[in-house]
């Protein structure tokens, strides 16, 4: 039996921005679509992709583009104030995270200013966080709990083991080998 997903129902029948499905693409009941950007245009879920995690963009800027035929478990979290492309044939495990910015200033003030909107008026339409754009190659898995932090790209085929910090870009065995780059908490290359 298949559930629909009432949050997605609701926001498109009211008109509010969600995201744009391709073919065949599906929403599991506990998917979270947020987009503070207000357009659907932002967050694009590609022909037979099954979303039960979180997609979020931010209302200075965040972009989302899923390729064909993936799977994002339970749990994940994908936010965007810059870019996130995600290849076709990719499986993101659950409670795996993805984000292409800080989330949050490091500063202070900053951080403090920002809760505040959006506690009262919403995300901020002007901040800086950092942004940097994250690529996960075609057919990509990525293990339960890993965290894939901003500027980071994954090659094509690359598996990344549950439980690790992505903070340097992985290349495919095909890719060259100068293009190539360790990551995780005990900077091995992963494939």
């Amino acid at each position: 039996m298949v559930q629909a997903n009432l949050g997605f129902l609701t926001k498109t029948l009211l008109g509010r921005p969600t995201c744009r499905l391709g073919k065949g693409a599906r929403l599991g009941w506990r998917a979270r679509i947020l987009n503070a950007r207000q357009s659907s245009e932002h967050i694009r879920i590609g022909p037979d992709t099954f979303v039960a995690g979180e997609l979020f963009v931010f209302a200075h800027g965040g972009d989302i583009e899923i390729g064909s035929n993936c799977f994002i478990d339970a749990g994940a979290r994908i936010w965007s104030g810059g870019s996130i492309k995600i290849g076709d044939n990719v499986v993101i495990g659950p409670d795996v995270s993805v984000f292409d910015n800080h989330t949050h200033p490091l500063r202070a003030a900053e951080r403090h200013a920002q809760i505040r909107s959006i506690f009262t008026v919403g995300h901020p339409k002007q901040i800086e966080l950092a942004e940097r754009p994250v690529i996960i190659g075609d057919g990509a898995q990525i293990g339960a709990g890993a965290i894939i932090l901003r500027g980071v790209q994954i090659g094509s085929k690359v598996i990344v083991p549950p439980g690790t910090i992505v903070s340097k870009s992985i290349m495919s065995e095909d890719q060259e080998p100068s293009k190539r780059s360790t990551a995780g908490a005990e900077h091995h290359m992963f494939r």
